[in-house]
């Protein structure tokens, strides 16, 4: 059985994001998230750095967006060195334009939960 799980930490980590906005031609919704969405489980299923991904269509249908977690930005170029995951990814070129940035973690906000608003739990 696959025991693979991802938790939240209170704390800020090290952890690295990349958020890639993909902004898909008419009508091209689907196809730019089946292409990204190949390009992460191929990620996914090869690369240490990789930690998850979040994969998402927006509801007005202009875009696409992976938020991605990974060890460090040093896995941004070892997965470029990968000629087949630039193979995959150049796919994205047929169905959008895109923007890809990479973040490190500077605060995390958590709800403060267990108070109602009067203060009482």
């Amino acid at each position: 059985m696959d025991t693979n799980s991802a938790h939240f930490i209170a704390q800020p980590q090290p952890t690295t994001f990349i958020v890639n906005v993909i902004h898909v031609h008419p009508g091209k919704q689907e196809e730019a998230f089946r292409v990204i969405q190949d390009v992460v489980h191929y990620v996914a299923e090869r690369k240490e750095g990789f930690l998850w991904s979040n994969l998402a269509k927006s509801t007005d249908g202009p875009t696409v967006v992976n938020i991605e977690a990974i060890k460090g930005a040093g896995n941004v170029d070892e997965f470029f060195s990968d000629r087949v995951f630039v193979e995959k990814f150049r796919r994205l070129d047929d169905v959008s334009t895109s923007e890809f940035h990479t973040y490190t973690v500077g605060d995390l906000v958590l709800p403060k939960l267990g108070h109602s608003e009067s203060g009482r739990v």
